[in-house]
């Protein structure tokens, strides 16, 4: 009994090493902000360090929970800026890495995203042709001008493999003010 729990603690040790761990930690990240949104992530967080665009009051927080200095955070309110545009993050599944690398480098050479970022080793579980299916998919990850959604849908709807592609847009509430200038001035308008 002992040796076997002395085999699982190892075992779980070596899955679950600090090199393994902080491998994944920026993609599992990036995606609870992205899917949940930092409100909803740290509801003590008053939403009024957006408002004003105060990241002296988020610096103490980012500390604590990511050990990292805190960056100039635009407020939500992007169509009042003058120097940024409303921007979405869009998400895009693809079945491979081709066709990712692809879709992505067009979108881009277009000027329909400023940035995609490429996923690779998802597994997608759907509902398709009356039955449950199960694929190996990419995603991709694309940053946008919201004005920009109705062609990029377009785009990747005429340069996609599938009948019917996943394209699904998230807006930016908030984000650093030099990155969403960025969005814009890599964009068409």
């Amino acid at each position: 009994m002992a040796s076997t729990i002395s085999c699982r603690a190892k075992a779980i040790r070596a899955f679950t090493s600090p090199t393994t761990i902080r491998r994944r930690l920026p993609l599992v990240g990036a995606f609870c902000v992205l899917s949940l949104g930092i409100s909803n992530l740290f509801p003590a967080l008053s939403f009024s360090a957006f408002k004003t665009g105060s990241a002296q009051s988020l610096a103490p927080l980012l500390r604590s929970k990511f050990g990292c200095q805190a960056a100039a955070v635009h407020s939500g309110k992007m169509e009042g800026s003058s120097t940024t545009v409303p921007s979405i993050v869009v998400y895009v599944t693809v079945p491979n890495k081709e066709a990712g690398k692809k879709l992505a480098e067009s979108l881009v050479r277009e000027k329909l995203a400023a940035c995609v970022n490429l996923v690779p080793g998802i597994e997608s579980v759907y509902w398709w042709n009356g039955e449950v299916q199960t694929d190996s998919e990419e995603l991709l990850i694309i940053k946008t001008r919201q004005s920009l959604f109705e062609a990029l849908t377009e785009h990747v709807k005429a340069n996609h493999p599938y009948d019917v592609p996943e394209v699904i847009a998230l807006p930016i509430k908030a984000g650093s003010l030099q990155y969403l200038e960025w969005v814009k001035n890599s964009t068409r308008d």
